[in-house]
């Protein structure tokens, strides 16, 4: 089952990524240099009480005028309610309740979306009582005083937040359809692939960028089995920045892969891949999702022998970090090559969920070790006791080592290598955790 979706939305400097980093446990906005995958993130996984969600922070806005605020704040909000199971708006109660606070709140009342009030620099609940009883007047209900900079107050709102999710319940795990999330940024032609696969114009398409209104869920029958193709919304209005179209294109991305099995990136060959592509495909990677890489448009660019060669090699350069990945030429115009993208989608989800014999991979390991000796460092070398095969979707592997230090991420990559060359494992990441175990004396 996807896990849940939390969105923060607010004023610019209410505390929304204080509140977010301290719930992420590490300052997300300074992540590590994968290359390929954004450094300003604005999603994290979170646990509380065994219950896991994603977590958005719609921020970013540094507007110079009252009447931008608003508007900006009225379209975080927009994203929030088509894309979260609930809401966390947050107030400032130090600034106290302003106009653009109570325009907002009226647009989420009528979301019918669970809203959690928020009221943060709470640092002293006597000294702020009366100010927080103030944003009773908006309407939503309740205000949960918090201090996200002193982290006071998160436990009863994470309480609060988790009350909104569904219930864990068997049914909703009975599910067995391939989910299909189509993603990419707009314009590439994503819901027009879904039509083709379809035969019908069932997705509204346009030749404007980010026509699609929101995320739909489209099901395709072929050859007997039927098929959940999740398409990601563009945008409501065209008249928007860069960085407001980018912001929205990941938050609605997001959302999408975590209901996924199979992510399809979709590519525009007359355009050819970019730094935008990147990003989308490592939230995908990051999940641990299957993934093809879908070029479309392929009937729109002028071929000799060596076109796909370097196209393909284009991509592979800029998705560096997911060789995995699985890719097809395809016009959704012509219909060519649309069949065989089922043939992939079954081929990856098979992969996603393929398990290895405990017995089998210690042999690919030891014949590894056997021709490349592990590294060592100041005269220990890197001994490599016993692997096993622990989770799938994706194929997750522990490796027990006697120093983990040594394990350098080429061994382990030299090590995936191998398991590949012998399971193929085709379309999916592989996942693996470095454990130390004392040798045995």
């Amino acid at each position: 089952m996807s896990k849940p979706i939390v969105a923060i939305v607010g004023r610019p400097n209410v505390g929304k990524s204080t509140l977010f980093n301290a719930l992420a446990g590490e300052k997300i906005s300074i992540v590590k240099d994968t290359p390929g995958i954004t450094r300003d993130r604005i999603y994290a996984d979170i646990t509380w009480l065994d219950r896991y969600f994603t977590m958005i922070d719609t921020g970013g806005i540094e507007p110079e005028s009252n009447d931008v605020i608003l508007s900006q704040m009225r379209e975080q909000a927009q994203i929030a309610i088509d894309t979260a199971d609930v809401i966390v708006f947050m107030v400032d109660v130090k600034q106290g309740l302003v106009d653009a606070d109570s325009k907002v709140a009226d647009m989420l009342r009528r979301s019918r979306k669970p809203i959690i009030l928020v009221v943060n620099k709470v640092d002293s609940f006597e000294k702020f009582e009366a100010d927080i009883y103030e944003f009773y007047n908006l309407g939503i209900g309740e205000p949960f005083a918090i201090s996200a900079s002193n982290r006071l107050g998160l436990g009863e709102m994470l309480d609060e937040i988790i009350k909104y999710f569904p219930e864990e319940t068997e049914e909703q795990e009975e599910d067995e359809r391939p989910k299909i999330a189509i993603v990419g940024k707009p314009n590439v032609g994503k819901s027009s692939i879904i039509n083709k696969l379809l035969g019908e114009n069932r997705v509204i398409v346009s030749d404007v960028a980010g026509t699609t209104r929101d995320a739909v869920d489209t099901s395709v029958m072929h050859e007997g089995r039927e098929y959940v193709f999740i398409d990601t919304a563009g945008l409501r209005r065209k008249k928007k920045v860069k960085e407001e179209l980018e912001h929205y294109m990941i938050v609605r991305t997001v959302s999408a892969v975590e209901r996924a099995d199979v992510v399809i990136i979709v590519i525009d060959a007359v355009e050819g891949v970019t730094e935008q592509e990147a990003k989308i495909a490592g939230i995908a990677h990051e999940a641990g999702k299957g993934v093809i890489i879908a070029v479309n448009k392929w009937d729109a660019v002028e071929k000799d022998d060596k076109t796909i060669y370097r196209f393909t090699e284009k991509v592979r350069n800029v998705l560096s970090y997911m060789p995995y990945a699985e890719m097809i030429f395809i016009s959704a115009v012509t219909g060519q090559r649309m069949t065989k993208l089922f043939d992939l989608i079954d081929m990856v989800i098979q992969n996603h969920a393929l398990r290895v014999g405990t017995g089998v991979l210690n042999e690919i390991m030891s014949e590894a070790v056997a021709l490349q000796q592990p590294p060592s460092d100041k005269g220990k070398r890197l001994k490599l006791f016993y692997i096993t095969q622990v989770a799938v979707k994706p194929p997750t592997f522990v490796i027990f080592v006697n120093d983990k230090e040594l394990m350098h991420f080429s061994y382990t990559r030299y090590i995936e290598n191998r398991i590949r060359e012998s399971f193929g494992f085709r379309g999916t990441p592989l996942r693996f955790i470095i454990r130390e175990r004392k040798e045995q004396s």
